[in-house]
């Protein structure tokens, strides 16, 4: 799952990206609105926490040329506390959920993975595909209620096909959602990570399209679990 933060503070903007890096995403981030306005532009996000008071295009711009553009990704706004006309402004822009500053990181966190859920058609915090688990709030995936470790790039990318389950995902999409724009991108390491996981949870579930990618089978996880 790749996030894009567009934050101006320096040292808010750290932190926010070091919290969510150890959520297990992938995070892009942009300390004005024109690069901010430019990464969501040309690339492909999971969701976008976006400060309202950036230098060079304003926060509220930013997102409504999102909008005009029909980018539909997820977008998180940060306010001022006191300043609840930025907050409806935001949300009348096409925002989809706001935080006030100051703020704690895990209510942050909280809607972020919230946001993330309802753009993929999930409500609950827990993903399930067969005798596989996905627990969003904690990051921990078990097969019939026990645990197995995943290094991070494994995680990001059953997480991004959990949420997409029953959907063909192509090779090129998963490393779009996989990577930061500052990773040496190669779409044949999907193969490889595709090949672990498959030595992690029952094979069946990931299912091989010829030609267009791979699929979380709901027929596979049937398969699975009899």
């Amino acid at each position: 799952m790749r996030l894009l933060v567009v934050e101006d503070d320096p040292d808010l903007n750290r932190q926010l990206v070091a919290a969510l890096d150890d959520a297990g995403y992938a995070v892009d981030t942009a300390l004005d609105g024109e690069e901010g306005h430019f990464l969501g532009d040309t690339e492909p996000y999971d969701a976008v926490i976006l400060d309202l008071g950036l230098p060079k295009m304003d926060g509220i711009s930013v997102l409504e040329a999102w909008r005009r553009d029909a980018h539909k990704m997820p977008v998180l706004i940060l306010t001022a506390r006191d300043r609840w006309n930025e907050k409806v402004a935001g949300m009348d822009a096409g925002a989809d959920d706001y935080v006030a500053k100051p703020f704690h990181m895990e209510e942050l966190l909280a809607r972020i993975r919230a946001l993330v859920r309802r753009a993929a058609g999930h409500a609950s915090s827990e993903l399930e595909c067969g005798p596989l688990r996905l627990d969003t709030k904690m990051a921990r995936v078990t097969v019939d209620g026990v645990p197995i470790k995943l290094t991070s790039h494994e995680f990001r990318l059953l997480a991004y096909m959990m949420h997409h389950q029953g959907r063909v995902v192509s090779r090129t999409e998963l490393v779009e959602h996989l990577y930061d724009q500052d990773f040496d991108r190669d779409s044949n390491t999907i193969e490889v990570f595709i090949g672990r996981l498959r030595k992690k949870i029952p094979p069946e579930l990931i299912e091989t399209v010829r030609g267009l990618g791979y699929c979380l089978s709901q027929d596979g996880a049937e398969a699975a679990s009899k």
